[in-house]
């Protein structure tokens, strides 16, 4: 029996290359059926689209818990490390049902400004003093069931983390993060189910919180699901150092030295990176996953997209730790950042970063099919207002400079996952209050 087909009428669509006025999109199971232009005005019975529609967003690296520490992480000064003791404590405070609260009201502010699937790097899995749940993946299957509530497709990126740094166990914070060993991680995330909205990854923290001759172990489990693979970094100077005491080398050559580098790795920041490093990265096909708010919140430093891209590393973006949810803010801040670094202009072009927001962070975090207004993609979609404060007289041919250059968040008219509205005329379909959701959800979790 052939499954009934929906018809989304654009008014104005990125294709990739261009933007087409009047674009049918013919959708049925959740994927485009087929393409149609020159389409001058809605057909009987479509879902007309108003404004500048795009492939979906991806989030490719995501720690849902950090949006709780949003404004109150910014009185005073500090570093990375600084920030870290605050992150510790709302950890400290999460159970699998608050974080459930929580992760739903913050997926749902992702659905809101357009973006479809996220990357979790999900390392929060035991409880306070690291004993195990009655479920052994209370804390992850929280997180899936939140995003299927939400309404977004969710890679559970389940995150190794095993030591404090080089040599050292894990401190009190950390107990609820490790299961032990490598060994007993693969065991407990084997437990893990996929759903249809829900993908199962895998992570390394970083080198300083898996042992060296554990990283293997890691990877081999992502190797033979032929799952994700992601690792923080680089991320601090002070990790470098730190790897280069211990080990004589510097993280990435590590990691490459262990088999973790590859097609279906991912590193996250990649930020302070020698030039072997990024032949490294480049040369082996990691990809490189840049979230420049967060870089920017935590003084991290300005890392060399440019140079990763070149040498064969495909780029993508996350949001982190949620100091800003803006995939466009994203985008643009990484060729704002680069002009600033380099006093030169143009490093990416707007097509280029909306691929690296869109279809080359689905990739990363598993969903390929994602990421493209093209038969046979996932009817993934979001529209932007063409008359906002931000993108009224923008022209509407140049689409990828509108949405990257111009458009914020706020703009989000529309979010469609599997050919279904999950954001419709700027309201949420199954949180109807995502504001109210958040508030409540993060006063939760004050001490």
């Amino acid at each position: 029996m052939t499954a009934p087909t929906k018809t989304y009428w654009a008014e104005h669509a990125w294709l990739g290359t261009h933007v087409e006025p009047g674009v049918a999109i013919d959708v049925a199971d959740g994927r485009i059926g087929a393409v149609r232009t020159e389409v001058d005005a809605p057909p009987p019975g479509a879902e007309v689209l108003r404004g500048l529609t795009l492939p979906g967003l991806a989030n490719a690296h995501s720690h849902a818990f950090h949006r709780a520490l949003r404004s109150t992480v910014q009185v005073g000064s500090g570093t990375f490390w600084t920030w870290r003791d605050t992150m510790y404590q709302v950890a400290s405070r999460l159970t699998p049902d608050t974080y459930y609260a929580l992760a739903r009201a913050v997926y749902a502010e992702m659905a809101l400004a357009g973006i479809t699937s996220v990357g979790e790097f999900h390392y929060l899995h035991h409880a306070p003093g690291g004993a195990a749940y009655a479920s052994p993946n209370a804390m992850g299957d929280a997180l899936i069931a939140a995003a299927g509530e939400a309404g977004i497709r969710i890679t559970l990126l389940d995150t190794a983390y095993l030591s404090a740094g080089f040599g050292e166990p894990p401190n009190h914070h950390q107990l609820r993060f490790s299961d032990g060993t490598a060994e007993a991680w693969a065991e407990r995330a084997s437990l893990l189910r996929e759903a249809p909205h829900a993908k199962i990854g895998a992570a390394i923290h970083s080198v300083r919180a898996v042992p060296a001759d554990q990283l293997a172990t890691v990877a081999k489990w992502a190797e033979e699901r032929r799952a994700p693979l992601h690792v923080h970094l680089s991320e601090q100077t002070a990790e470098n150092d730190a790897c280069l005491a211990a080990h004589g080398r510097t993280p990435t050559r590590l990691l490459a030295d262990h088999g973790v580098l590859g097609a279906r790795t991912t590193g996250v920041h990649n930020t302070h990176l020698t030039d072997e490093d990024v032949s490294l990265i480049g040369g082996s096909g990691t990809g490189t996953c840049m979230c420049p708010t967060t870089e920017r919140d935590l003084a991290d430093g300005i890392g060399p997209a440019v140079a990763l891209q070149r040498a064969g590393s495909p780029l993508s973006l996350g949001s982190d730790s949620h100091a800003v949810i803006d995939h466009f803010e994203e985008a643009r801040a990484m060729e704002l950042n680069e002009r600033l670094r380099s006093r030169t202009r143009g490093h990416w072009t707007a097509a280029a970063l909306l691929r690296a927001a869109s279809a080359d962070g689905h990739a990363a975090i598993g969903w390929g099919e994602a990421g493209a207004i093209e038969r046979g993609a996932l009817a993934d979609l979001v529209t932007i207002d063409l008359g906002s404060v931000r993108t009224a007289g923008a022209l509407p041919r140049l689409g990828a400079e509108v949405a990257v250059f111009a458009a914020s968040a706020a703009d989000v008219r529309h979010t469609i996952v599997g050919g279904r509205h999950v954001v419709r005329d700027g309201a949420h379909a199954t949180v109807p209050d995502v504001a109210g959701a958040l508030a409540s959800a993060v006063a939760g979790l004050r001490g």
